[in-house]
Order: C-alpha cells, then sequence, then structure tokens
C-alpha cells in the first residue's frame, strides 16, 4: 500500500506542470480534482488531473443516468469551456522531431441537462484536426493523431464554432519509436476516426491496448467480413526486423477467411462528412499465417481497392510472422476490399488485422520557435489570460490580442508589434521580451511594473518604438535606450514613472547615476582590455617556451599520440617522407600519406598558399572536429599550426572518396547495391549526429561524394568539414552566402541565402542519387545540353521503368522495390521548397528500411543457393513505403506520388 502511494505520488510531481510520466505517456482525465490522480484498473496506467496543462474552463461530472458499470471511470467527468473561441492544453518536455501518438477522448452524457451534444472543432497545434459531433448522448467519441512534434511541447485546441460549448473528457499522449509509421514526416499526420483501427478477433466488442499494445493503441473487434470464419492461435506471432508498425502478438492471434471461396469482400464506409475527392486515405493490411501448412500448399493473394491492385508482388502470408501491405488511397465515399487469391494459390486467403487513417496534410506554418517559446513564458510570468493559449500568431482567426506579426510565405511567422497597455501587468519587466528579435514595438505602458528598466531592452536591434509610461518603474534609463532615442533610431516613452531618473535638471541624482553608468561603461572595458592583453601575453610566452623544449627533446613516447596532436612542420615532413605520396587533393590543399611512430597511417591536409580556402576554415574545421565524435564521421588526429604551415592529420581512409568508388573502371570491382545502401546509411547517420545530437547543432554546408571518405570495409565517413556552419536549437534558418559545389548547393539557400539543416538534406538526395544512377550531379544529354541527376531520374520515370535509371554496374543485383523507395527518397529530399523534405532523422529511417528490403533478398538468395529471382521478401515489407499500383504510380511517400 505505502509504495503504491508513492508511485501515486511520483505521478503527480510529473505531470503537474504538463509533462510525461516515466514511461513518456502523458495521461488526462480532464474534469477531475487538481492533484487528484488513480490507476485505471484495466490497463494500469495513472491518470491525473489537467491542472498544469491548462488553465480555463470549468469541471462537471455527467449525469448521473448515464454512469454505468461498464462505462470508463475516465468518462465520468468532463472540462468545459463557456469562455473564448480557443482553449488550448500544452503538453511539455517533449523531443522535437519525434513522433507521438495523440487521444483525445469525449462523452457528452448530458453534463448539462440540455440534451444537446455540441458540435465544435478540434485543432493540434497550428493545424485543424477534425470536427468533434456525436450520433446522441450515448455516444463516446475518440480520436486518434500520429504527427512528428514540430517543438518540445505539443498543443490540443479545442475551437468553439456557434455550435454548442466545447468539452473534452480525456486527452492521451504516447510516444512512438521514429521508426514506426514513416508515413507521417514534417508535411503530414495520421488522424484515425471513427476507431478505424481493427483485429479481426471473434464476434464481440472486445479492445486490445496497453499494456498488450505497449504503445497504448487502442485495437477493436472487425465482425462485418460476409460468409467469414475465424482462426486463431496461442503461439506468439513476430514482427518483421524493421518494425515500421510493430504490431502486438495477441492482435495479430486471429484471423478472418473464407471456406469454400478464394476470395475475402467486404465494403468499408468512412463516415466522415469532410471527407471529399481530395482526401487520401492511409490503409494498413496486417496477415499473418496461423496454420503451420504443408510445404506443397500455397497461400497467396492480391489486395484491390476499388478494383485497383495495391501490391506489387503477391501478398504471401508467413507463418507466426507479421506481414503488411500499405496504400494510400484517393477519397471515395465508400471502398470496396477484396482479398483475391492468385491462380495458384491452394488455400484462401487471410486478414488478421487493419489500420485506415485520414492523411492530413500539415499546411500553417507555427509562430518562429523562440517567439512562440518567448510569448509563453510571458504569458505565465504575468498571468495573462484573455485569449493567449495555442500558437501566438497562428491561424491569424486566433492571434493572441495585442500581437502583430509578419506572416512570410513558406516560413514561420515572427511577432513584431506587442501591445500590451492596461494589461495589468504586474512585477519586473520579463527577460523573455528580449528574444523577440524581430520587434519592433513594445508599449507596455497603463500596467503595474516595478524595478529597473533592464538593459536588454536595448539590445533589441529591430525595436523602434518603446513606450514604458505609466508603471512604478524606477532607476537610470540604460545607455543604450538613451543613445538610440537621441540619435532617432528609437522613439522611446517613459513618462509618469514617477521613480525613473532621466537626462534632465529635474533629476541631479539621477544624472550622476546616468553618468557614473558612462564612465563604467568606458573604464571597465579599457582596463578589460589591458588585463587581456596581458593575460595572452603571459600564455603566448609559456606555449613558445613549451614547444622549443618540444623541439629539443623530441619527445617520442605515447603522451604525444594523444587526440588532437600537435604537429610540427618538421614533424609532418617526417611523417609523410617529405611530402612524398600525395592522396587526393580538394578545396583546402593537398592530401598525403603519413605514418605515425606506432605505425598507424594518417591522411596529411596541407594548405597551399593558392588554397581558395583560408585560415578561418582551417580554424573552424580544427574547431568542429575537436568536439564531435562519430563512427561516421573522420576523426582528426592532430593539426600544425607553425608560422605559415597551417595542416589537418586525420585518420587514413584507405579506400579514398565515394565519388573516384563510383567512377572507377570496368576492371575494378563495382560497389553492389547493399553496399551502396550502406555508405548511403553511413553518411545519414553521420548527417544525423551533426543536426540533432551536436550542442549547438551543426549545418556541415558541403555534402557531396567527394566529402564521404571509404575505410577498407567500406565504412563511410564524412570529411572535411571548413565550411560548416553553428546553427542554434531556436534558429529556423541562418543568412549567409551561398558555399558549396555546383550540382549539390541547395537551390532555395542560393536564392535566398536562408540556410538550415534542409540545405543538407537536399545535397545528400544528390548523393544518394550517385549512388543509385552511377551518373554525376550535372548529366549530359548531348555536347551542349546538361542537366540536373534529379531532373534526368525524374523524366526518365516519366517514361521508362525504374530499371532505366539504375546503374548499369550492378548488373541487375538488386531489389527493385529497394531501389524503388530509396530513388523517391531522394526526389523528396531535393525538393524545391524546403520545409518540405524530410529531416536526417526521417532519411535515416527511410535507409534502413531500404537496407531490410535488400538483406532479405540477399539472404534469401544464399538459402536457395542461386543467383535469385530479385523478388521482394514479402515477410520484411512488400509495403515498406513503396507501394505501386499496378501500371500506375509508384507510392513511397503519402503526400504525393511520383508518376512513371
Amino acid at each position: 500500500m505505502i509504495l503504491r502511494v508513492a508511485v501515486l505520488l511520483f505521478y503527480i510531481f510529473q505531470c503537474i506542470h504538463g509533462q510525461p510520466d516515466n514511461l513518456g505517456f502523458i495521461s488526462i482525465d480532464c474534469g477531475i480534482a487538481a492533484n487528484f490522480t488513480y490507476q485505471d484498473p484495466v490497463t494500469n496506467i495513472i491518470y491525473v488531473s489537467d491542472y498544469g496543462f491548462i488553465a480555463p474552463g470549468e469541471n462537471h461530472n455527467i449525469s448521473s443516468d448515464y454512469m454505468k458499470p461498464s462505462l470508463a471511470k475516465g468518462y465520468f467527468s468532463l472540462r468545459f469551456f463557456p469562455h473564448g473561441v480557443r482553449n488550448c492544453y500544452t503538453m511539455r518536455s517533449l523531443v522535437m522531431g519525434n513522433r507521438y501518438l495523440v487521444r483525445a477522448s469525449f462523452y457528452y452524457g448530458n453534463y448539462d441537462g440540455l440534451n444537446k451534444p455540441p458540435v465544435f472543432d478540434l485543432y493540434l497545434g497550428t493545424n485543424y484536426w477534425h470536427e468533434v459531433n456525436f450520433g446522441d448522448s450515448r455516444s463516446v467519441n475518440w480520436m486518434d493523431i500520429i504527427v512528428v512534434s514540430p517543438a518540445d511541447y505539443l498543443q490540443v485546441c479545442l475551437v468553439n464554432k456557434g455550435s454548442g460549448t466545447p468539452f473534452i473528457s480525456g486527452l492521451d499522449l504516447r510516444p512512438l519509436e521514429n521508426t514506426l509509421y514513416p508515413a507521417v514526416n514534417a508535411t503530414q499526420s495520421l488522424a484515425l476516426i471513427n476507431s478505424n483501427r481493427f483485429h479481426l478477433g471473434p464476434t464481440g466488442n472486445s479492445l486490445i491496448r496497453y499494456p498488450s499494445d505497449p504503445h497504448d493503441r487502442i485495437w477493436s473487434t472487425y465482425d462485418a467480413i460476409p460468409n467469414s470464419t475465424v482462426i486463431s492461435t496461442t503461439a506468439v506471432i513476430q514482427n518483421n526486423l524493421s518494425g515500421i508498425y510493430d504490431v502486438p502478438s495477441s492482435v495479430m492471434q486471429n484471423a478472418a477467411t473464407v471456406i469454400n471461396s478464394s476470395r475475402i469482400d467486404f465494403s468499408w464506409d468512412p463516415s466522415d462528412p469532410s471527407a471529399d475527392v481530395s482526401s487520401k486515405y492511409f490503409f494498413v493490411f496486417y496477415f499473418a499465417d496461423l496454420q503451420n501448412v504443408p510445404s506443397n500448399a500455397v497461400r497467396q493473394f492480391d489486395i484491390i481497392i476499388n478494383n485497383k491492385t495495391q501490391n506489387i508482388e503477391l501478398c504471401r502470408p508467413m507463418f507466426l510472422f507479421v506481414n503488411y501491405l500499405s496504400s494510400i488511397v484517393h477519397g471515395m465515399s465508400n471502398y470496396n476490399v477484396s482479398l483475391v487469391s492468385a491462380k495458384s494459390a491452394t488455400l484462401p486467403p487471410i486478414l488478421n488485422a487493419m489500420e485506415i487513417y485520414l492523411v492530413k496534410p500539415i499546411t500553417e506554418v507555427a509562430t518562429d520557435l523562440g517567439d512562440a517559446k518567448a510569448m509563453m513564458a510571458i504569458q505565465e510570468t504575468f498571468g495573462v489570460i484573455k485569449n493567449w493559449m495555442g500558437d501566438p500568431c497562428t491561424p491569424k482567426a486566433f492571434i493572441w490580442r495585442g500581437l502583430k506579426c509578419s506572416y512570410p510565405p513558406g516560413d514561420p511567422s515572427n511577432i513584431t508589434a506587442l501591445n500590451l497597455s492596461s494589461f495589468q501587468l504586474v512585477g519586473a519587466i520579463s527577460t523573455n521580451f528580449g528574444d523577440l528579435k524581430a520587434l519592433q514595438y513594445l508599449d507596455l505602458s497603463r500596467n503595474n511594473l516595478s524595478g529597473p528598466i533592464p538593459n536588454f531592452l536595448g539590445q533589441i536591434s529591430s525595436l523602434i518604438l518603446l513606450d514604458l509610461s505609466s508603471n512604478n518603474l524606477s532607476g537610470p534609463i540604460p545607455y543604450s535606450l538613451l543613445q538610440k532615442s537621441r540619435n532617432g533610431s528609437l522613439s522611446l516613452r517613459v513618462g509618469d514613472n514617477a521613480n525613473i531618473c532621466a537626462n534632465s535638471t529635474a533629476c541631479i541624482s539621477g544624472q550622476k547615476k546616468v553618468n557614473g553608468t558612462l564612465l563604467a561603461e568606458i573604464i571597465i572595458p579599457i582596463l578589460a582590455t589591458i588585463a587581456l592583453f596581458i593575460i595572452l601575453f603571459l600564455l603566448l610566452r609559456q606555449v613558445l617556451k613549451r614547444k622549443a623544449k618540444k623541439r629539443a627533446t623530441h619527445h617520442e613516447d605515447e603522451s604525444v599520440l594523444l587526440e588532437n596532436r600537435e604537429f610540427s612542420y618538421r614533424e609532418l615532413k617526417h611523417i609523410t617522407d617529405n611530402f612524398s605520396q600525395e592522396t587526393g587533393k580538394g578545396g583546402f590543399g593537398p592530401v598525403f600519406l603519413g605514418y605515425l611512430e606506432n605505425g598507424n597511417s594518417v591522411a596529411v591536409k596541407v594548405r597551399s598558399e593558392s588554397s581558395s580556402q583560408g585560415g578561418r576554415e582551417f580554424l573552424a574545421e580544427a574547431q568542429h572536429l575537436t568536439r564531435i565524435h562519430h563512427k561516421n564521421l573522420v576523426s582528426l588526429v592532430g593539426y600544425c599550426q607553425d608560422r605559415n604551415h597551417l595542416a589537418l592529420v586525420y585518420e587514413y581512409m584507405p579506400e579514398g572518396d565515394l565519388q573516384d568508388k563510383l567512377r572507377a573502371t570496368s576492371s575494378s570491382r563495382p560497389l553492389t547495391w547493399e553496399q551502396r545502401l550502406q555508405i548511403a546509411l553511413d553518411a545519414a547517420q553521420g548527417l544525423e549526429y551533426l543536426h540533432f545530437a551536436c550542442k549547438p547543432a551543426l549545418i556541415y554546408r558541403d555534402v557531396k561524394s567527394r566529402n564521404i571518405l571509404l575505410s577498407t570495409d567500406l565504412v563511410a565517413k564524412i570529411a572535411d568539414f571548413g565550411l560548416t556552419k553553428v546553427f542554434g536549437d531556436s534558429k529556423t534558418h541562418i543568412t549567409t552566402e551561398p558555399v558549396g559545389t555546383i550540382g549539390y548547393l541547395d537551390p532555395e539557400y542560393f536564392r535566398s541565402f536562408h540556410i538550415s539543416e534542409k540545405s543538407d538534406v537536399y545535397s545528400f538526395a544528390v548523393v544518394l542519387l550517385e549512388l543509385i544512377t552511377g551518373r554525376p550531379p550535372v548529366v549530359p544529354i548531348s555536347d551542349s545540353v546538361r542537366i540536373h541527376v534529379g531532373e534526368w531520374v525524374q523524366q526518365s520515370l516519366d517514361h521508362d521503368t525504374m530499371e532505366s535509371i539504375v546503374d548499369a554496374k550492378m548488373g541487375g543485383d538488386y531489389d527493385i522495390n529497394s531501389v524503388r523507395k530509396a530513388a523517391n527518397l531522394a526526389l523528396h529530399c531535393k525538393r524545391e521548397v524546403s520545409r518540405e523534405r524530410p529531416t536526417m532523422v526521417e532519411v535515416v529511417a527511410q535507409l534502413k528500411e531500404c537496407l531490410v528490403l535488400e538483406n532479405c533478398r540477399v539472404r534469401r538468395r544464399r538459402s536457395l543457393g542461386s543467383n535469385g529471382d530479385g523478388s521482394t521478401c514479402l515477410g520484411e515489407g512488400s509495403a515498406l513505403g513503396a507501394e505501386e499500383e499496378r501500371g500506375g504510380e509508384i507510392q513511397v511517400f503519402a503526400d504525393g506520388p511520383v508518376t512513371r
């Protein structure tokens, strides 16, 4: 009993401020008393009050007439919102870029005695989720949505549309592995409407959820297949290696099949008034053979939706092993689904489970993350209610009162003006105002602000009006504000603050304070500069003494072999045998092979006098490499900064660079498709590390096959970090003059001078296309015509087959679905608009799926003891996102096909 109380107290502590529990779950029972918590008797999940997740709203219980023993406890109470158009829950401490399942549940239960269920809208962040309506007062309505979190928090908003008061019964968030549901990305989510997640169990309303499903998906029984029978097993059903959907064994232990028939037929009606011909539905079908059939028996079938075959290869269920097929179908009023046995089949088709999602494009660009967090902090500091919930600027219809925002096409909004006059603000001026970098107008007049005027207000470079009048502020005006006011760049208003001392004859003591501040700001920097020169002089003298001592004694012991060792130019000449063996050349200069005292080989990159990259790039690369360590990034052994000689010493990569490997003559053994995929995955993991693991993040800026080096075992590592740029977590992009290599350079970056990590994604797409096609970034069509490899691939796919683009050196030895998926991934990564490109996290996940397909083919070929037939190993991904309608579309990403 004591232990259980301790556990409950722990959950209260975790969730009191809108944060996940130790499972990563957020489980909210809306409407129960603040700080109250309980454990659900069925799932053992701890549910907490919505205190800390939302401020407005009122609690209420449903009518006693509706409180039945069979009703889950979470539906006994609710929170309703009689005031305000938009009211939002905020779930915090998430991981930006990770996938989450969010569930909102509603049970009206005639709580208000009107017996008239309301109709209102539901939003996830800035984007419309779905309408909430009810068939009657007893209808339970819950909706799931799977989304990539654009920030370290998610917000669920209820919007009053004039058809009754919005309310909510429960809200749940569940973290998902980033390999799950690859169709979900930064540009689209998947919404589950009307509980369309089914297992084909015995007749009855049985639900499967947590803990059977560790992701707490709710699976209900589907018993609407005519003339079907159910087969079952108690054996464990295994998922495939990629785990794209990670289906629970209990969901797969029942299957629907037919007797004396070769097909399963059923229809599905979306019953969704919002669906139209522009809508898309994402189907996932799961099947596993539950009968250990004789070796001469064959179960294989097609899946057909509205007369269109969805699978590329025949579906062949494996014994006690999850198979699946996913497909995207355009919106229709009714869907006729058929599983039809192949002519060679001796057993009927089976179906164990299915999911049907509405594809939700993410169209609204949220407020700049730094601005949004600053405004949320200001709201919490001053306790502003009004309509300050959800995203501050977007959608425009719900913009926070007192704000003006910029809305650049395709880019996040910025807050340009804040009119908080008479907002009843009390206390010191929040430092979070200083985080609004695009702020031009700030009006804080007619409040009860106290304390000094902070210095940071003068550091907001875009500020042209600051009104602090009619408050209780005290002390001197910061010199930076006075200076801007005097030169006319800032309109400053500080009237009606009795204790403010400005530059006037009316406040002599205040003038002395201002002059004292001026004096301090002049003298202190001078003294600091003198002290700095003295320190640098002493350090320099100490370094020179240490160098002289090292040259005199020429240490040979292990201490000089530490990482990031400093070499003299004489030492470099010695280890490279007077720079005798040049192994390559780059923008920085030539690269020479060398050997350390312990026999380890190294690559010595020496800056030449004609190099286009100077000391700045040298220092940048050295500084970056001293703090980044990853198996797919070349390691820095040391450096040389000896007078005018600059050099970097790396680990040696004996197989050279990827570009030379791809362009090798026919006498060399060409790279296999499996090797090419592994190289692509290695490079992608290196970039993923730079973008997401480094703090602050780094943009590489020069992704190309020449900068990807290969070890003896063909492990790929990214090299040459001279152009790498620091990219802060709070930024959406940085502005800098374009650098890079023609053919790989992001066109959006080239046009706008705005670079983000998505620029590296574009360049990586070109490398991936090189690996697939063997072609250079710019493909010669004739003596005078050249086109980009991406355009060449797209044009080829429009007129020919997938095989027409694949490097002939591979001799057709590859899994076509794996190549197709990789090609579509590359085309997705090189989209013109950067925000439509996936992140490197998503790219890594997709490449792993491509590798699973190819590895499966290789294993199958080896097990058959032949050259194989190139067919897909369906148990591991006949539909890993590489679905194709026969004779029609290739559908890799759910947000749009690449036609051929």
